[in-house]
């Protein structure tokens, strides 16, 4: 056979194995991102209409947070917050507009003690993502509600939605171990 023939056929072998290899590698970057951030990256894919910009976005997000020095709380932030969060509750009993102001003071300061900086919600919903994808969409929805409260008056049912929105993301960050760290150590 001729040398040229067999340098093609060798030179085409190598491309479909680099490209198979690299085609193999891009999918399992994106299950990996899929199962770290959970309904986080299929909003971020709808919110950037290109999922190879929203996987950049995300892989982003992860290094930025990884970057910070994200603490738990230690026993007793955790009881004060918890106590602290009970006020929160017995005051949406007479006032629930001032009470979902009080639920997202307080979700900041735990986030703000948790090492998370406290910025622009965009910024901090971004952050939380990371640790806390499946509860990220409950913070979004509970500060969309006091948004609009603020701007305009909206029901007591909406505002109990806020405040069961806020505690899902508050038990999360006053938790003992991140959702992230403990999907990855029970793949260890």
């Amino acid at each position: 056979m001729d040398p040229t023939v067999i340098g093609l056929i060798v030179l085409a072998v190598a491309v479909l194995i680099i490209g198979g290899l690299w085609f193999a590698s891009r999918k399992k970057k994106s299950e990996t991102l899929q199962e770290r951030f959970g309904p986080e990256y299929e909003r971020s894919v709808r919110q950037t209409g290109k999922r190879s910009e929203a996987e950049k976005d995300l892989e982003q997000r992860a290094e930025r947070v990884d970057k910070l020095h994200i603490r738990e709380l230690d026993p007793e932030e955790q009881a004060r917050f918890s106590q602290n969060w009970k006020q929160v509750q017995s005051h949406f009993v007479d006032e629930p507009a001032v009470a979902i102001g009080e639920a997202d003071g307080l979700v900041q300061e735990v986030m703000n003690t948790r090492g998370y900086p406290v910025t622009d919600f965009d910024q901090q919903a971004a952050d939380i993502s990371v640790n806390h994808p499946d509860v990220v969409t409950h913070y979004r929805a509970g500060h969309e509600i006091a948004q609009r409260h603020a701007s305009k008056s909206v029901g007591t049912e909406e505002l109990r939605q806020a405040i069961l929105h806020y505690r899902a993301l508050f038990d999360q960050l006053l938790g003992a171990v991140s959702a992230s760290s403990n999907s990855h150590r029970r793949k260890s």
